[in-house]
């Protein structure tokens, strides 16, 4: 610290032996002045001899010096050279007097000084982009109002190993309105926190926790009352097509009515002053009110002809653009605009890579915020899976749903070590095109639960909201992606694991991906086995290679200074070494298969049987697999305990509860119905 040297500099000058030899050294320069000081003593001297000629002239003249007035010559004159010498040197001593008592004063003063100055820790970090002109903000939103924008302390954080989302943020469900808690000591007000923001810079919240619809329409009901008291207002629904979406929409319709209600009990009886226009897509785009009304029967009828696109397409970010330049007149005129964007799905992938920036740019020309009420994407994967039964013949049917990631490029390995994921892990996060769009426009992205019970190999975790602080996914458009990701050499090299890896890059797809269901007939069991078994070879030779280049770059892991790009790394590289030891132990199975066949009855109860499939055990057949396993274990472990409460520690865990053993069980399937032109397979 600043003043600690300067007292430290204060207190060697005090100490130091040749600081005492200067000192005598200039007591020693002022003694030698009195040589000049004596001949101006004799100066003086002499001009009083002429002055007492001169006296005696004037006396001659009849002047008496006695009744002339007070001068200062005079006064030196009767004085003497000696008299004047004694009080030149009383002030100069004065003066160096003056001198030290000042330094030893400001010695003094630093020295208290110092003994009450502590180290003030660092302020955290505030994200936010400002203008070199700062001005008055018109915008509130729940972010700007939230405690955490503040400040304020939540309650006391979750017992440790609870995996659970810290509601500090969240209204509970019962409440019907978003309540602003009163300022506290040391909390600035809202209205001076507000001013201090300034206007189009603003950043909305990518992600705000809500338990169902309910909570959502509060929030949203609070934000349109702080816009509807600067000005009109134009809300445009916008809706996926999607046939998961019905049951949403049905209750979005009956909720309309509660939120004009709760408008109009805030005292806002002008019907004109909340203008609402609905839109909807699928594989095209399709607007539902002819004009933006204020009638609610003709809001419920537009929400009710939202169609069902069996497509399976969303086009979301060209929707959600074309939403709002096709209402764009209505910001010139001076209304406020908001798009409320429903939907459980990230939206087609293409899509979203054209027209994603675009939209944003739409949205900040027409000064619209975006609010989003979706759902948390799946850790590090595009995709979820849901398990669907076909109502005619009750055949069952997995279908690829577009959820996440999290990211503008998945993080993650997409392979389970023997084929493309089928898992539904909870990211913590919402699907990147969405949580961007919400955080660039000052809007906000509302994370709805998700409810689905037929999601395959779902893993939902409430994660501690603090834990995942740090973790939080970068949401610059995807060109900064990309050329961050270049300038980070660890990056880089996940990328490249990631890339070469996946299932999805039909380069690679035949070779990453080993079979996992093998038929009855011995011959037929015999071709696929030893196809997949040289599969085998060629991926544990490159999962090795990939693990060695992990290790040559762990210099680049620690010099890393973002921790979800270091959880990364940790969780891929102990992945690696485990995929190797269960991709051995599959070889292993499927040769000891063809030895030793096994056997099981042809029907089960009414199921048939119909082919065996691979499966992991706890169970390890090879010796030559159990260094890796060991290794891998204790690096699973290792990512867990430094990083509990996200992801990472989740999917570590679940890596190493799995088993590393592989083995063949029979698999059995129940009958068909057999129908003459079924319904099609929905595509989600």
């Amino acid at each position: 610290m600043a003043t600690d040297d300067a007292t430290l500099s204060s207190h060697d000058d005090e100490m130091d032996p040749l600081a005492d030899l200067s000192d005598i050294e200039e007591l020693e320069a002022v003694e030698d002045v009195e040589t000049p000081l004596a001949t101006v003593d004799e100066a003086l001297a002499s001009e009083a001899d002429d002055s007492s000629d001169d006296d005696d002239d004037e006396d001659d003249d009849g002047h008496d010096s006695r009744h002339g007035g007070f001068r200062i010559r005079n006064f030196f004159m009767n004085m003497g050279a000696f008299s004047v010498s004694v009080i030149f040197h009383v002030v100069l001593l004065v003066v160096l007097g003056l001198m030290f008592f000042e330094d030893t004063t400001k010695a003094a003063i630093n020295t208290i000084v110092a003994s009450v100055m502590e180290e003030r820790p660092e302020d955290a970090p505030v994200e936010i982009e400002l203008n070199e002109k700062i001005e008055q903000v018109d915008e509130q939103t729940i972010a700007v109002f939230s405690p955490s924008a503040m400040g304020a302390a939540g309650p006391a954080a979750s017992t440790a190993g609870e995996i659970t989302f810290d509601q500090t943020l969240v209204e509970t469900a019962e409440q019907t309105a978003i309540v602003v808690n009163a300022p506290t000591i040391g909390i600035p007000d809202t209205v001076g926190l507000i001013e201090a923001v300034p206007k189009g810079e603003v950043k909305g919240d990518p992600r705000v926790i809500v338990e169902d619809y309910a909570q959502a329409f509060d929030a949203i009901t609070q934000e349109i009352m702080w816009m509807l008291d600067k000005g009109p207002v134009l809300v445009m629904w916008c809706f996926d097509q999607s046939e998961s979406m019905k049951d949403d929409q049905r209750e979005i319709r009956e909720r309309i009515a509660n939120v004009y209600n709760q408008l109009g009990i805030v005292g806002n009886n002008n019907s004109d002053a909340l203008l609402t226009s609905v839109t909807s897509y699928g594989k095209a785009f399709a607007v539902h009110t002819s004009k933006p009304t204020s009638n609610r029967e003709e809001i419920v009828n537009a929400i009710d002809a939202v169609p069902v696109d069996p497509s399976g397409e969303e086009m979301m970010c060209q929707a959600v653009g074309a939403t709002i330049t096709g209402n764009r007149r209505f910001a010139t005129r001076g209304r406020q605009m908001a798009l409320i964007l429903v939907t459980d799905e990230s939206g087609n992938r293409k899509n979203n890579d054209t027209f994603l920036e675009k939209a944003i740019a739409e949205a900040k020309s027409s000064n619209c915020k975006i609010y989003v009420l979706g759902r948390e994407a799946v850790f590090g994967y595009p995709y979820a899976h849901i398990r669907w039964r076909h109502p005619q013949t009750r055949g069952i049917h997995w279908l690829r749903i577009d959820r996440g990631p999290e990211t503008g490029f998945p993080e993650q390995l997409q392979t389970n070590g023997f084929r493309r994921r089928h898992d539904a892990f909870s990211s913590g996060f919402g699907p990147y095109e969405q949580t961007r769009m919400a955080r660039e426009t000052n809007g906000v992205f509302f994370m709805l639960p998700s409810v689905e019970t037929n999601l395959v190999s779902a893993q939902k975790h409430r994660y501690e909201l603090e834990a995942m602080r740090p973790f939080r996914p970068d949401l610059s458009a995807r060109i900064e992606v990309l050329a961050a990701r270049d300038r980070y050499p660890l990056r880089a090299l996940i990328w490249q694991v990631i890339s070469d890896l996946n299932p999805y890059n039909p380069a690679v797809q035949k070779i990453v991906e080993l079979r996992v269901d093998y038929p009855l007939t011995a011959p037929e069991f015999l071709k696929a086995a030893r196809t997949n078994q040289q599969k085998a070879i060629m991926l544990i030779k490159y999962m090795g290679k990939a693990q060695k280049a992990l290790e040559e770059g762990k210099h680049l892991r620690d010099q890393e200074a973002d921790p979800r790009w270091q959880a990364n790394y940790d969780l891929i590289y102990a992945q690696l070494i485990a995929y190797q030891a269960r991709i051995y132990e599959y070889g292993a199975a499927l040769e000891d298969f063809i030895k030793n066949p096994k056997t099981a009855p042809p029907m089960k109860g009414t199921a048939r049987l119909v082919h065996w499939d691979i499966g992991v055990t706890k169970t390890i057949r090879t010796k030559e697999s159990e260094p890796y396993i060991q290794k891998a274990a204790e690096l699973l472990l290792a990512t867990s305990k430094e990083f509990p409460g996200t992801p990472w520690a989740v999917r570590a865990d679940y890596e190493r509860r799995r088993g590393f053993g592989v083995d063949l069980h029979p698999d059995y399937h129940a009958p068909t119905v057999r129908v003459s032109n079924p319904i099609p397979v929905p595509k989600f």
